[in-house]
């Protein structure tokens, strides 16, 4: 969970006039960041913002624990942001199955050959950060949600679950699906190939464990692949988790995939959209009354 939803839970306890208002900043940060995460657009972004928060004053109140804070929080604004939002630019209509995600042997050798330095070390911070949140809007927008709430906004499989309205496995197959496909589109992007249509659609039709260039993947290498946010999160067994090690560590193609899957992950959960200063100030100090008008406390001149 984002430590600033555990620090504006227990400043709102407070009741004091500096307390609140910081909370209320945290809070705009979040729903603000959020949003663009999920949409990409800063009007729709600030107006979801400033209605969410607006009509939550009543509700903020009431808000014992962090972990409701969060469920409630996102939930609001994951409906709000939903009913307005633009559809992205180049989001794909259809989700790539395991297969289709599956890198070729092509796009292997190029990974052991930046296994020393990742194309992206080339890279100034700010295209970095660009670029990640393109890759970002590109993904399924189902699949997009998962990955924002549980690798950037992080909260636990549980918690995306009851948001959603989801079991917590679909929960996991989704977000395994959505970091192949940041991985995937990150790739594209920061080389500067962004995938073609009618190569899309070639894929679609390929034979289940074939590759772009037609070549089968070992069992053991396709076996590993279904299941690495599993691996990485630490949600396999000791004994699956261990011959999956075996596997990585005589494997190197396995290696270099591992290496910029978990790359993409590091970088979805460093992602930060703040908001816009020159617009949250005003409506923070707006809000801060209204809270402390409803709670009969005194306002701060």
């Amino acid at each position: 969970m984002r430590p600033e939803l555990i620090r504006a839970t227990d400043l709102l306890r407070r009741n004091t006039p500096e307390a609140v208002e910081e909370a209320i900043g945290l809070l705009q940060n979040t729903v603000y960041s959020f949003s663009m995460k999920v949409c990409g657009h800063p009007e729709d972004a600030e107006d979801t913002m400033q209605e969410v928060l607006s009509r939550s004053i009543g509700h903020l109140a009431k808000i014992q624990t962090p972990q409701q804070m969060a469920v409630w929080l996102y939930t609001v604004t994951r409906n709000r942001c939903w009913r307005m939002r633009r559809k992205p630019a180049h989001t794909p209509a259809n989700v790539l199955s395991l297969d289709e995600l599956m890198p070729d042997d092509a796009e292997l050798g190029r990974m052991l050959q930046d296994a020393a330095k990742g194309p992206e070390g080339e890279l100034l911070a700010a295209e970095q950060h660009h670029l990640l949140h393109q890759a970002i809007l590109r993904i399924a927008a189902p699949l997009r949600i998962v990955l924002v709430l549980h690798d950037m906004e992080e909260l636990t499989t549980e918690q995306v679950a009851q948001i959603l309205s989801l079991k917590q496995g679909t929960v996991r197959i989704r977000l395994h699906r959505a970091r192949l496909s940041v991985r995937k589109e990150m790739n594209q992007l920061l080389r500067g190939t962004p995938e073609h249509p009618e190569n899309a659609k070639r894929l679609m039709k390929m034979p289940k464990g074939a590759t772009a260039n037609g070549a089968q993947r070992p069992s053991e290498c396709r076996d590993l692949f279904a299941n690495l946010s599993e691996y990485l999160d630490g949600r396999v067994e000791p004994l699956t988790c261990e011959r999956m090690r075996e596997h990585i560590e005589a494997c190197p193609s396995c290696v270099a995939f591992l290496r910029e899957l978990r790359t993409a992950i590091d970088r979805c959960r460093s992602l930060e959209i703040p908001c816009d200063p020159a617009v949250a100030p005003r409506l923070r100090s707006i809000l801060t009354r209204e809270y402390l008008r409803m709670l009969v406390l005194p306002v701060a001149k």
